[in-house]
């Protein structure tokens, strides 16, 4: 269902249960119909959906599908990997998302289900491998028994079994010395005399533990009947095989130990099918790094404080370093993906050269995104060092096809203690300080604070916000003065939006503006703020002033001048207000318009044709070409308050009062009003009366407030 969000529910659950059905039917060995096999698959499903939302997650609920899928003829090779593919693709598009739960955490749960339900495939294999195994086991220990009561009668038939077996079968002594064997072990091993030259106990193998053996001298000793055990042995080729071994001890006629009797199933193949399974499930298929399942497995050990048998781990710490890569999109759009894939391994292979020691761990957890793990790091300079490692490493530029494509990138670094965090908050942290190096140039790294990643968060909450903020009226506006320099009268304001937030407070514009540009919202905000503002200015018009009413400034962002109904909704809002379109005044930053196209500036063009009048604010900053006032639709230039700090004493900056009465001149032969931001004392002000500016705010005439304190201010006030 591209594009769209499957149902809720029971039809939702159905529709994963077929999809699922359809991949794995083809490879399964049942008599069921299609049908009847996506019915059998409804309640694993379920299973899987249930623990996927469960409020304490356990992946070892999903451990009983992989063993349903078993008992439903799910055997063959080919099976495990459709089954985990269709969960890794299906599971939470069909049967989440997970309330409350980030969508990177359900796919890290997803993650972990898929590894449960190859551990119950393996277990349920494995049992049905050890039943069929058991029912050779006591055919020959039957045939054994035969043997013991009644040998001359039995020794054919045990002849028989011991030749013929499937599995292979060797006889030895209390010591170990191998008596007899037959064709099967023979064939498993390489030959009979390979056999013969050692002791039962002497076929060592590195990857073999010591229980073992003491499993083997227990026996012996007739301390135990029988044994069960998997074990490597070496071949007399030097490869090695894994056997499931199951040795029983054979007694005389009076119950004293005399023999021991080994029965060897070759599970190598099988051992490398599961190894292979989870080599795929927990490694990235482009750059065979670990992927992200395998990452959070290991730093959710690493985070442990306490080791594998339960032992309390003091003063441990973590370090993990998360790697974005720069400009990496424009590798992919200008070159091809196929281009930028061969990118990400030759970046891989790099990474792997980074790591220096066992505890390290290097993983791709998506895109261009790839994480090292640094599991109780000596020291925080221990892990910047493996993040400069990284740098240095992606410092030349990868050569393909004879092309050298520059590489670079930004790390973000977590440091602390284990036991304080989960691994999706370390993966946050690290993720949000990331970005702060790429906000910085990139090439970088930055290592996280708390203080900075709790800004973060409190910018990305205010995003998520922003719109139920608007629907619930959070938002406010206040209105600061716009002083004629000539008279001192109130000749306008410009409205100025707030946030009442619930929670952080009275938030100024600088610090959710940004933000709704960002997303966006400053559409739908920024239309709600005109429509109060021209409802403002109606007011005032009908009769709160004596004289002529003040005329009402609104900030127009860069984004809005973009959007193709701002044209209609600056009509809309005069025509519903019933405000005269030359009570109201647009203003437009300066840095909008630079290098504006004729098409770009269209809009401002037909609204300046309705009356309105448009401000270029914060002029001066821009460094635009001041020929182009000639050609743009504006009627007011806004000076940015850097042109007259120098004049807040006299005697003012020269400098300053020859730029400011060349703009003024300028702007005043262009038929252009000019108006003068952050005044702040009387001194500024003469200046600028007598440099011929006609408009001026800041603090000194009066601060942003309520509608009705605007009117309150006097001549005197503002003088």
């Amino acid at each position: 269902m591209a594009g769209g969000t499957p149902a809720a529910g029971g039809d939702s659950l159905e529709r994963f249960a077929a999809i699922w059905g359809r991949a794995i039917y083809p490879v399964t060995a049942t008599s069921m119909t299609r049908a009847e096999f996506e019915q059998h698959l409804l309640p694993l499903a379920r299973t899987l959906k249930d623990t996927l939302h469960a409020g304490r997650f356990d992946p070892r609920d999903a451990v009983p599908v992989g063993e349903g899928l078993v008992a439903a003829h799910c055997t063959d090779p080919e099976a495990l990997p459709s089954i985990l593919g269709i969960i890794d693709a299906y599971l939470v598009l069909f049967c989440g998302p997970v309330p409350g739960l980030p969508a990177d955490e359900c796919r890290v749960r997803c993650s972990r289900l898929q590894h449960a339900v190859a551990v119950g495939f393996s277990h349920a294999m494995r049992e049905r491998t050890l039943h069929e195994q058991e029912s050779i086991s006591r055919a020959a220990l039957n045939a054994k028994t035969e043997a013991e009561s009644a040998l001359a009668a039995s020794e054919a038939r045990f002849r028989a079994v011991f030749e013929t077996a499937p599995v292979g079968i060797g006889i030895a002594d209390l010591d170990g010395k191998v008596l007899e064997v037959n064709e099967a072990l023979t064939r498993m091993l390489g030959s009979e005399s390979y056999i013969r030259h050692r002791k039962a106990g002497e076929w060592a193998h590195p990857d073999n533990g010591s229980e073992a053996g003491q499993l083997n001298r227990e026996l012996a000793r007739g301390e135990r009947d029988h044994y069960h055990i998997e074990r490597a042995y070496p071949r007399a080729d030097g490869s090695v095989l894994w056997a499931d071994v199951q040795v029983s001890l054979l007694r005389d006629s009076a119950g004293r130990p005399q023999y021991q009797l080994g029965l060897l199933e070759d599970i190598t193949e099988r051992r490398r099918l599961l190894e292979r399974l989870r080599h795929q499930a927990t490694h990235d298929a482009l750059t065979g790094l670990p992927n992200r399942a395998l990452f959070f497995e290991r730093l959710d050990r690493a985070l442990s404080a306490t080791d594998d048998q339960g032992v309390a781990q003091a003063d441990r710490r973590i370090g993990v370093c998360y790697l974005d890569l720069d400009g990496f999109k424009a590798v992919n759009d200008s070159l091809g993906h196929a281009v930028g894939d061969r990118l990400l391994v030759a970046v891989a292979d790099r990474l792997r050269g980074c790591v220096t020691s066992p505890d390290q761990l290097v993983a791709r957890i998506g895109g261009d995104e790839f994480v090292a793990l640094y599991a109780d790091p000596p020291s925080q300079s221990a892990v910047t060092d493996l993040a400069a490692r990284i740098l240095k490493a992606l410092s030349i530029p990868v050569l393909l096809d004879d092309r050298p494509l520059p590489v670079h990138g930004s790390i973000g670094i977590v440091h602390g203690p284990v036991g304080a965090r989960g691994p999706a908050d370390v993966l946050r942290s690290a993720d949000i300080t990331m970005y702060r190096a790429k906000e910085r140039g990139g090439n970088r790294y930055e290592v996280a604070d708390a203080d900075a990643d709790a800004r973060a968060i409190t910018r990305h909450g205010l995003t998520n916000q922003l719109p139920s903020a608007l629907r619930h009226g959070e938002f406010f506006v206040e209105y600061q003065p716009l002083i004629g320099l000539e008279d001192g009268a109130v000749l306008g304001a410009e409205a100025l939006v707030r946030w009442s937030h619930p929670v952080h407070g009275v938030l100024g514009p600088d610090q959710f503006i940004p933000l709704a540009e960002s997303t966006g919202q400053i559409v739908p905000l920024g239309r709600w703020v005109l429509e109060q503002a021209a409802a403002q200015a109606r007011d005032w018009q009908d009769g709160q002033f004596s004289g002529a009413a003040p005329r009402i400034n609104v900030n127009l962002s860069p984004v809005q001048l973009g959007h193709p109904d701002l044209v209609a909704e600056v009509a809309a809002v005069l025509d519903e207000t019933g405000l005269p379109p030359s009570a109201l005044c647009l203003e437009v930053t300066e840095s909008a318009l630079i290098g504006a196209d004729e098409d770009a500036l269209k809009p401002l063009r037909r609204i300046a044709d309705l009356g309105v009048a448009i401000a270029l604010d914060d002029f001066g900053t821009g460094y635009s070409n001041l020929s182009s006032l000639r050609w743009l639709p504006v009627s007011v230039l806004k000076l940015d308050r850097s042109f007259t700090r120098g004049m807040r004493q006299q005697p003012a900056d020269p400098i300053e009062l020859k730029i400011v009465e060349g703009i003024v001149s300028l702007a005043h032969t262009l038929n252009l009003t000019v108006t003068v931001e952050g005044v702040e004392t009387r001194t500024q002000a003469e200046h600028l009366r007598a440099l011929g500016c006609d408009t001026a705010q800041g603090w000194y005439y009066g601060k942003a407030g309520p509608a009705d304190q605007l009117h309150m201010l006097t001549l005197a006030d503002a003088g």
